[in-house]
């Protein structure tokens, strides 16, 4: 149904998902997947907003040398929240908590998502981790880094307890929408579509879902140590008390390299749909894009060991990681390749959307090119804790998530909505 239909049908008050039912309560109690989808979308939204404004602070205070508005501790506060709120709050949950719970069932033909209710719960789970963690903020305040380093995470005088239960009831939401998408992608499927007649946004979707199943748990399973640590002393991280260190490292990193393509995954296969839209071809090597997503998911559980080059690891650990890490590049090599190869001699419209995908091309590239660099011993042991590897973080995250995520609400926003968008405020 095109846009201009869309919205004439609106006007002559045809009943959808957004009018069907009226007031919060149909809001809050609906199994909805659209209304859902919204749900989470106007909560990522917020707390983007409220990411963003932390963001800013930590750019107004690096405007001029030396100390401007923040004291060292308030600085190392505002980090850590606009760590914290950005990963866990927005680029985790943001493209398959919103666009994926809205079009996973429309693009596969099914009526909902597997389980609806576990759908909405889902939604109450992350909200009450995320409001844990905002209430921090109001109850001591977290100084650690959105990582929570040990040994200094045991140590802080901070609500750095608060803080790590809200990001462990945060990743069993993860875990739950994983698990939901799964089943919906294996059970649900409309009859003939097979699994390489689906999308490429959903194959990006289920390659994200099992990194959430297998890699989240790792995760939260640290945070409850860590947690059971600072209150009740068990030795497990702390050195005085037996414990290692570099040991919440691993673990810390298990989970949170594979949680860097839960972020960016979703956002390829978002790019997917829309340079084959914008270039009007079909995509170009769809089965090499399908096997690459499921090929960086792979890979990324082996990797972890280059954030730790300057740990105390051994070298043999520090050449197989950095060899691992390289690996990583050839399947998204293979997509970038393929995005190139549709846009070449394709009928290209320059709508908001494909200049938000264009963007992400130009920006992710630089994201993966700085990643190959750090994947490299020689080079990484200079670079580790500098500027350097923020910048390669940010045009990853930025560059890319956060781009697809702009150009996937523009692009598929007359269907959310059933009207279009302004393109001069796109």
């Amino acid at each position: 149904m095109s846009a201009s239909t869309h919205t004439a049908s609106h006007t002559n008050g045809e009943v959808n998902y957004i009018n069907e039912f009226k007031g919060l309560k149909s809001w809050f109690t609906s199994l909805d997947h659209k209304r859902i989808g919204l749900l989470y979308m106007i909560s990522v939204l917020f707390f983007f907003l409220v990411g963003g404004l932390f963001a800013l602070l930590i750019r107004l205070e690096l405007f001029k040398p030396g100390a401007q508005y923040l004291t060292p501790d308030q600085y190392n506060q505002v980090m850590t929240y606009h760590g914290a709120i950005m990963v866990f709050m927005v680029i985790v949950p943001g493209i398959p908590a919103i666009l994926g719970n809205f079009f996973l069932p429309l693009q596969i033909g099914a009526k909902d998502v597997a389980f609806p209710r576990l759908n909405l719960t889902s939604w109450y789970v992350f909200m009450l981790g995320a409001i844990i963690a905002i209430c921090t903020l109001f109850l001591g305040k977290i100084d650690t880094g959105w990582t929570f380093y040990t040994p200094y995470s045991i140590k802080t005088g901070t609500a750095a307890t608060m803080m790590v239960v809200a990001a462990f009831i945060m990743g069993m939401s993860s875990i739950l929408t994983g698990l939901n998408f799964i089943v919906t992608v294996h059970k649900l499927r409309a009859p003939g579509m097979t699994m390489f007649r689906i999308p490429l946004f959903i194959w990006a979707i289920y390659s994200t879902a099992v990194l959430q199943i297998l890699a989240t748990p790792v995760l939260g399973i640290t945070l409850l140590l860590l947690a059971m640590e600072r209150t009740f002393g068990v030795g497990i991280f702390d050195p005085n008390l037996g414990g290692d260190p570099v040991l919440f490292q691993h673990f810390f990193w298990f989970y949170s390299h594979p949680a860097v393509y839960i972020m960016i995954l979703p956002a390829m296969g978002v790019v997917s749909e829309l340079i084959a839209a914008f270039s009007r071809k079909t995509i170009f090597g769809y089965t090499a894009i399908a096997y690459s997503s499921i090929g960086i998911a792979a890979v990324s559980f082996f990797v972890w060991g280059h954030h730790m080059f300057v740990s105390g690891q051994s070298e043999v650990a520090g050449i197989v990681f950095s060899f691992l890490t390289m690996l990583v590049g050839v399947p998204t090599a293979i997509k970038m390749f393929n995005w190139l190869a549709t846009l070449y001699r394709g009928n290209i419209s320059f709508e908001s959307p494909m200049l938000f995908a264009l963007g992400f091309l130009f920006l992710f590239a630089i994201g993966g090119v700085t990643g190959i660099m750090l994947a490299t011993v020689a080079i990484d042991v200079h670079f580790h804790d500098t500027y350097f590897v923020v910048a390669h973080f940010h045009y990853v995250m930025v560059g890319g998530t956060l781009m697809a995520i702009m150009g996937g609400f523009y692009y598929w926003f007359p269907k959310m909505f059933g009207k279009m968008f302004s393109e001069t405020w796109a």
